[in-house]
């Protein structure tokens, strides 16, 4: 009898489940992070090139380091 019990608390027991959504939360967070990054960088990239122009438009020199 005591090994059906131990069954049943093992199947009963949750305490893993908490740390098994954590990480599914963490990692739909990380990839709409990287979605984001995705949809951003060109839209960055083309105004960092607007910006240089702009400036070499009125006689400033933009540096790139």
């Amino acid at each position: 009898m005591k090994l059906i019990q131990a069954i049943k608390t093992f199947k009963a027991d949750e305490s893993g489940a908490v740390t098994v959504d954590w990480v599914v939360l963490t990692a739909a967070i990380v990839g709409l992070g990287i979605a984001v990054l995705a949809a951003v960088s060109g839209g960055v990239g083309n105004l960092s090139t607007d910006i240089d122009s702009a400036l070499s438009s009125y006689g400033t020199t933009a540096y790139s380091f």
